[in-house]
């Protein structure tokens, strides 16, 4: 992302309305200290938690710019939660989204991370949040089979898994696994799917997952990547269609989910069954707290 798309996100973020120039000082003083100093910062993120930002990893940083990088989505996971459901996320990074799901009381978490550089980094933010009881961290890959595949190790939050020949010159070997063989008969609540194109597998591979009655809602990125993949993303939409999940937007602030023409929307995908249903959970959940004084 360019300086100039980078500092148009944060000043159009809606968590940065009430002090653009607190976000931009922000901005600019992690900005210097990433210059004399490589080494992570422990910041307030949601409710109790806290995030360690990495310098150079835009999936921390992020969140320090905005209070919550994608906070449509992550305004829904926390709403949508409740004490003794399950949050799966696939391609977790650091565990951005771990670390705010596992901050609602009685939530638990199964974290999936394959790159070797990263996994560690999600590791520490369990550590320095005291969550090892919450969140279950998987050192893999996921798709729609057991066993080993090549990815990218040099691309930070745009790590995929790849063959070769879209010219990736830094790859490691990890190994792959299923949502249906690591959950087991644990049915999640919400799903969190970032895998870079390879979110189409992950799905073939969570049949028993997701035919589950408990698991009420998908969040995916469909941005194109599936094409390195020869991968058609509108097999997605139908797929999760058939088994009776629709595309909606949330806004946290209203509380309310809103269609969406999937055929025209790109990015993360909040794909719900039961709308009603899940409306009213939205509804009634408990405000979270953002550092700013959000109580949203």
């Amino acid at each position: 992302m360019s300086l100039t798309s980078t500092l148009r996100f944060i000043l159009s973020h809606p968590l940065n309305s009430r002090s653009k120039a607190g976000a931009l000082t922000r901005f600019g003083w992690w900005q210097l200290r990433s210059r004399v100093s490589r080494s992570p910062l422990l910041v307030p993120f949601v409710n109790d938690a806290k995030l360690l930002i990495v310098p150079h990893r835009p999936a921390s940083t992020g969140n320090l710019y905005t209070r919550l990088h994608e906070f449509p989505e992550m305004g829904f996971v926390l709403h949508a939660l409740r004490a003794g459901d399950t949050f799966v996320d696939v391609g977790a990074n650091i565990g951005s989204y771990s670390i705010l799901a596992a901050s609602i009381a009685g939530v638990t978490c199964v974290a999936f991370e394959p790159s070797s550089q990263t996994y560690p980094l999600l590791r520490d933010n369990v550590r320095v949040n005291g969550y090892e009881s919450r969140i279950d961290p998987i050192w893999s890959a996921v798709g729609a089979e057991i066993g080993e595949v090549s990815l990218t190790s040099e691309l930070d939050t745009v790590n995929h898994i790849t063959s070769g020949a879209d010219g990736a010159a830094a790859r490691e070997t990890v190994r792959l696994t299923t949502l249906d063989a690591e959950l087991d008969d644990k049915a999640p609540t919400v799903i969190k799917i970032d895998v870079e194109g390879f979110e189409l597998p992950v799905l073939q591979g969570a049949t028993k997952t997701v035919k589950s009655r408990d698991c009420r809602a998908i969040i995916i990125e469909m941005n194109g990547s599936g094409a390195r993949y020869g991968l058609d993303e509108g097999k997605i939409d139908k797929l999760l269609r058939a088994k009776g999940f629709e595309p909606l937007s949330y806004d946290p602030f209203s509380r309310k989910l809103t269609e969406i023409d999937a055929s025209e929307t790109t990015g993360n995908r909040i794909y719900v069954r039961d709308r009603s249903e899940m409306q009213q959970r939205l509804a009634s959940a408990e405000p979270f707290r953002l550092p700013g004084g959000w109580n949203i």
